[in-house]
């Protein structure tokens, strides 16, 4: 698509594919238990999860206003803030959120991997990504691999494939916007939210799962060969 807008001799013709993922490996309620043994406070809490690098691009101090505009009308909400932090931002945002008053109402975690990591997306209700800027968002097909409805921002390339199958809520990747999210979701009843559930499960199946991606890359060969 840029080169197309940057150069008059692209001729190419283009088609739209997507990264995949192979999704958890081993039984979701083995590694949400591991997981609470880890983190034993976090059980019972409906946990939003966040879960990407701790940078300005991800949009976590929108998530952080946009929780602690939500958090006062359910106690048993908590958000669980699970990445890396290379640029140390994460001291901000700490502050960011002794000053909203909900410092006690989040975990952070720290970068999490393998069985840990796969934990932390069966153990909480929802996953959220306000991203500013995202090509795919691995971590979003990795969280309806887990059957997890998803809130995202419209700036996260999915967003219409996710909206599309029923999958999460989208909206602008402003603090409003990760309100409104939030609030979708908070406003479900149990049947609707485990429909969703149901179609984020079915919506990594059909277009998320590495083989699926193989399959339509290799659909796409033919269609332009």
């Amino acid at each position: 698509m840029l080169a197309r807008k940057s150069f008059w001799l692209y001729k190419a013709n283009e088609a739209v594919t997507a990264y995949g993922s192979s999704g958890p490996i081993g039984d979701g309620r083995i590694l949400r238990e591991n997981f609470f043994a880890t983190y034993p406070s976090l059980r019972g809490k409906r946990l939003v999860l966040f879960l990407s690098r701790i940078h300005v691009k991800k949009g976590c101090d929108l998530l952080i206003s946009a929780f602690a505009r939500v958090a006062e009308g359910d106690p048993n909400l908590h958000l669980v803030m699970v990445g890396p932090d290379q640029t140390g931002w994460a001291s901000t945002l700490k502050e960011q959120a002794n000053s909203l008053g909900i410092a006690d109402r989040i975990t952070w975690t720290g970068m999490l991997e393998g069985e840990q990591k796969w934990g932390a997306y069966y153990a909480s209700e929802v996953f959220c990504l306000p991203s500013h800027q995202e090509n795919f968002g691995i971590v979003v097909a990795e969280a309806l691999a887990c059957g997890k409805p998803v809130l995202i921002s419209n700036k996260v390339n999915i967003w219409r494939e996710v909206e599309a199958d029923g999958a999460g809520f989208v909206a602008d990747d402003t603090v409003e916007g990760t309100v409104q999210n939030l609030r979708r979701w908070l406003a479900q009843t149990p049947a609707e939210y485990q429909a969703m559930a149901k179609s984020a499960a079915q919506s990594f199946s059909s277009r998320f799962h590495v083989s699926r991606a193989a399959e339509r890359l290799v659909e796409i060969i033919k269609e332009t060969g």
